[in-house]
């Protein structure tokens, strides 16, 4: 007998089987999503791959599951985990059999539970293909843009960093850790020396513990909001270019920053993030509408107004 899997199914399943791999080592995604090509040996689509007893799974059907996955924002499983959800659906399989034969599948309230169950896996299925479809149109795409150009401001900057005992910050060679105090104190004997003339790159390179950007003088790769710690941001988006700020406190330090450009993206460079935006609200509005189109009446007498 040939098992009819249902993809949402097997992707709830596949879904609890690929979260229990340990995590990966690495801090940030690769850049390239992860292969879906089939596994090493080459086997006919039509090849069965997991048998539990009359139950089976066809190498097609396991590959649907695999790319379903990939379809509900999971990266594809490598090799190991694809053995671990191949024998979780094994055990699925095996199960149900059991429960068949002592037929559990014939009482009514298993009925009702599949049919409840059905109900919510066809819902998820629709939302996710309308999310898919939901593609705003340029104007909505522009008048996006024009409503939200502040989210949108990239800001050039310079900073010089004065670390303190426990920043995350690694010390220079030799440095001595300062309290807050003293780090405040010497990013504030800082400020004075700028304000009275003294080159902010020249400074920053002798005194910045940043050294990823002291050696640049303290210049900043361009960034947009959401992009810094939240005092940091707080300071540099409300401060005039050109100006130098007071000593500004994170976790890192003490920050003495100059604002060196601002601008905003472009409407093009801006609108993938656009998008991204608008597609739930696009996608909410549509299942809305559906759930509109049949209005659900339910009985006072026994639910109560």
């Amino acid at each position: 007998m040939k098992f009819q899997l249902s993809v949402a199914c097997a992707v709830a399943l596949a879904a609890v089987a690929f979260a229990q791999q340990p995590p990966p080592a690495q801090l940030q995604p690769p850049r390239r999503a992860p292969s879906l090509a089939a596994p090493p040996a080459e086997t006919s689509p039509d090849a069965v791959v997991v048998t539990a007893g009359s139950e089976k799974i066809t190498r097609a059907q396991f590959e649907d599951i695999v790319k379903a996955l990939a379809e509900n924002g999971r990266a594809a499983p490598n090799a190991a985990a694809r053995r671990q959800v191949a024998q979780q659906l094994g055990q699925l399989l095996a199960v149900a059999q059991e429960a068949r034969k002592r037929k559990l599948d014939q009482s009514a309230t298993v009925k009702q539970m599949i049919l409840i169950q059905t109900d919510q896996i066809l819902a998820s299925e629709l939302q996710r293909q309308i999310s898919n479809e939901a593609n705003p149109d340029e104007a909505a795409l522009h008048a996006y843009y024009d409503s939200h150009k502040g989210e949108y401001e990239q800001i050039k900057a310079s900073h010089i960093l004065i670390r303190y005992k426990g920043s995350p910050v690694p010390a220079r060679p030799n440095q001595k850790d300062l309290t807050e105090e003293e780090a405040l104190a010497k990013a504030q004997a800082i400020s004075k020396q700028l304000a009275g003339g003294g080159d902010f790159a020249t400074i920053a390179k002798a005194e910045s513990d940043d050294s990823g950007t002291a050696r640049n003088g303290g210049t900043l790769t361009p960034f947009g909001r959401g992009e810094m710690v939240p005092e940091f941001e707080q300071a540099v988006f409300v401060q005039p270019v050109g100006k130098v700020s007071e000593p500004v406190k994170t976790k890192f330090g003490y920050h003495i920053i100059r604002v060196d450009e601002r601008a905003s993206k472009s409407f093009d460079e801006s609108r993938g993030e656009i998008e991204k935006q608008l597609k739930p609200q696009l996608t909410r509005e549509a299942m809305d509408r559906i759930e509109k189109q049949t209005p659900v009446v339910l009985d006072d007498n026994y639910f109560g107004k």
